[in-house]
């Protein structure tokens, strides 16, 4: 299962990424995908993120991914409270609930500030935008005494493999924001 906070563009990316790997780990997956709402308010209701994974667990699913901001607390914590699992999103959230949350897609912004100094340290800074994907180490996936005894070994070399497939570009994720569509 997905839970998005606000259903914009952005999030529906995640949403659309994440339904990728779920599909391309197991075909006959059912995917269950739930966004908040449409106000900033989505941001900031952990009740109603506790909700969506109820009802996505009482459909089946068994892992559910947040997008959610805070929201996304309610969404872990039923999930943990169900026995299931869930995974954070932005920064490693593996502490919340451990052994419940089966890991955490982290935004590497530390990399993104260090390269940023770099280049301004040789002079080489240049305003703009700059995307930091997983070749970069922009972004990963969380590995700590929280959620390390979840992941059996079997699990961990097929993400990695999926990483460095990606990274070659034999795996092509599709980036929902070039047209609006997920084709999984």
């Amino acid at each position: 299962g997905f839970v998005g906070g606000m259903d914009i563009p952005l999030i529906r990316n995640f949403a659309c990424g994440y339904k990728g790997g779920v599909m391309a780990a197991k075909k006959d997956a059912k995917y269950l995908e739930n966004m908040t709402g449409t106000t900033a308010a989505a941001w900031n209701d952990p009740v109603r993120g506790g909700e969506l994974a109820r009802s996505q667990m009482s459909q089946g699913a068994d892992v559910i991914f947040h997008a959610a901001g805070a929201t996304g607390i309610g969404v872990l914590q039923a999930a943990a409270d169900a026995g299931k699992f869930g995974i954070g999103v932005d920064s490693n959230q593996n502490m919340l609930h451990p052994g419940h949350v089966l890991t955490s897609m982290v935004k590497r912004v530390d990399n993104a500030v260090y390269q940023t100094f770099e280049d301004a340290k040789k002079g080489e800074f240049k305003g703009g935008t700059v995307t930091l994907g997983l070749k970069e180490d922009g972004v990963g996936y969380a590995v700590d005494d929280n959620n390390k005894a979840l992941l059996t070994p079997e699990m961990t070399a097929a993400v990695e493999k999926a990483k460095a497939d990606i990274i070659a570009g034999t795996i092509k994720v599709h980036n929902y924001n070039t047209d609006n569509t997920c084709p999984y």
